[in-house]
């Protein structure tokens, strides 16, 4: 980011550390239990501390980081029941949207499922579970946006920023992409054949899958 456009003080310059910050989280670049010292991210980002103060308590609201009396801020560690429970609100809330995905994608975005089903399936044929976790993730955000449920679509933004570790690690487990590919497989046709019933019920299956595998 050039200098001039980075400002070291005010609402833009804790946006732009609440910006980096979060970003470092979701692509795990911060590890659970990490310390996030003040001093250091106030250099690190160009910024005063007092901005970063500010972005790690909004990051604290969102379920990232927890800050401990008298021991500063770290990265919130999610635990598998934490896990599990926000996995079942996401079954509601993504089943709703799958359902609207239904009936309100257009015929453009009908085909971007699809094609994402298609790389998804090399994916997993090419051995690739990275690349695949990547693709699962873009996948489940795209029936959100094309559903146009905003609000579902906010909330759930908030409960997968706090389940990146576990995703990551289960799309490691050998064995879990071939078994969760034939589940979005699903999800897909029924969303492309405008079935919102079916839709909402693959989702669920799906996610009562995952809810399985974490606590395996």
């Amino acid at each position: 980011m050039p200098e001039q456009a980075r400002p070291s003080t005010g609402e833009q310059a804790k946006q732009y550390a609440l910006a980096q910050l979060r970003q470092a989280i979701l692509r795990g670049e911060m590890a659970p239990a990490q310390r996030l010292v003040e001093n250091e991210l106030a250099e690190q980002f160009g910024v005063t501390r007092a901005s970063v103060r500010a972005a790690l308590i909004e990051l604290e609201s969102e379920g990232l980081v927890e800050r401990i009396r008298n021991r500063g801020s770290r990265v919130r560690v999610v635990t598998v029941e934490e896990a599990v429970a926000i996995t079942e609100c996401r079954m509601v809330l993504e089943g709703l949207c799958a359902a609207k995905a239904a009936v309100e994608a257009d015929e453009e975005q009908l085909t971007r499922l699809a094609d994402l089903g298609t790389a998804m399936s090399k994916a997993v044929a090419d051995g690739e579970p990275v690349t695949y976790s990547e693709l699962n993730h873009e996948l489940h955000a795209a029936i959100r946006q094309f559903s146009g449920q905003q609000v579902a679509d906010g909330l759930l933004d908030r409960l997968n920023g706090q389940l990146v570790r576990h995703r990551f690690q289960l799309a490691l487990r050998p064995g879990r992409p071939q078994k969760s590919l034939s589940e979005h497989l699903a999800m897909i046709e029924a969303i492309r054949a405008r079935d919102p019933q079916a839709a909402e019920a693959t989702v669920r299956a799906h996610l009562s899958g995952v809810i399985d595998a974490l606590r395996e």
